[in-house]
């Protein structure tokens, strides 16, 4: 990353584990006003900004600012943001069923919202220009958030587990599959349809970000598409443009995110 651009991922203690993915950081003191667009990637999180927020675009192409906290939901389809200025946010990232007793509500509500979380996170300070106290102060606020009947919904886990690798969904009757539907919704906020949707289409930049990468054709059929025309599709369901255009035009944050979610092996904050 150039200009003092960074971005760092921290894994959460073992207690925080079965709710919390990852906490990440990211900064950059010089950014484009580029507009970024940002892909769904199947977990529900929650950020802070510690500088200037970014803008989103609402469904009519207008710019509004975001909240400096807020809680952003399962996506099922792309955002569009751009930054208004230097840029330093530190963010916890949920198992995808992770999020539901922390909020304290239903996932379906959160799907594809932006909640603003100030009130909640008015305690929270970071301190600035430091990723690892940033991600210790996170993972401390929320280790203090947590209660005794936090839980996971063991069948809903089982899913998640299964479609991240890879593998097919037990065979279930319609009775099964309409409650487990419905599980799904409450707890992850999409359907394990739309889920798996969603991870196959992150595995896509895996394999195109990987030292063997052909190529996004290679990445897609590496990744579980058929076909040239099916990765298209789901390009333009998922961030609006084709890959060629999200190549060219895409900086910082989005592609830090892109590039980084899923890479293991990064120390935990001591």
């Amino acid at each position: 990353m150039d200009g003092g651009e960074r971005y760092h991922e921290f894994d959460p203690p073992e207690a925080l584990r079965p709710w919390v993915r990852k906490v990440w950081t990211y900064a950059c003191p010089n950014p484009s006003r580029t507009i970024q667009r940002i892909a769904p990637d199947g977990c529900p999180e929650l950020i802070l900004d510690l500088g200037d927020p970014y803008e989103e675009a609402d469904a009519d192409g207008a710019f509004h600012l975001q909240s400096r906290a807020l809680f952003a939901g399962q996506m099922t389809r792309p955002i569009a943001i751009r930054p208004t200025g230097p840029v330093e946010m530190v963010g916890l990232r949920f198992q995808p069923d992770g999020a539901r007793d922390w909020l304290g509500q239903s996932l379906r509500t959160a799907t594809d919202q932006r909640l603003d979380m100030t009130d909640r996170l008015r305690d929270l300070s970071p301190p600035a220009g430091d990723p690892e106290g940033q991600a210790r102060q996170m993972i401390d606020w929320m280790a203090g958030q947590r209660r005794d009947d936090w839980s996971v919904d063991p069948l809903v886990r089982a899913e998640i587990e299964a479609l991240h690798a890879e593998q097919p969904s037990p065979p279930r009757d319609a009775s099964a599959r309409r409650a487990l539907q419905r599980r799904f919704l409450d707890r992850v906020g999409i359907a394990p349809r739309t889920l798996r949707a969603v991870v196959r289409f992150r595995r896509v930049f895996d394999h195109a970000m990987s030292d063997e990468a052909e190529g996004w054709l290679s990445a897609g059929l590496d990744a579980g598409y058929f076909d040239q025309p099916q990765l298209a599709r789901e390009f333009r369901r998922f961030l609006g443009c084709t890959a060629t255009e999200w190549a060219r035009e895409q900086v910082e944050l989005a592609r830090a995110i892109a590039s980084q979610t899923y890479k293991p092996g990064v120390p935990e904050p001591s």
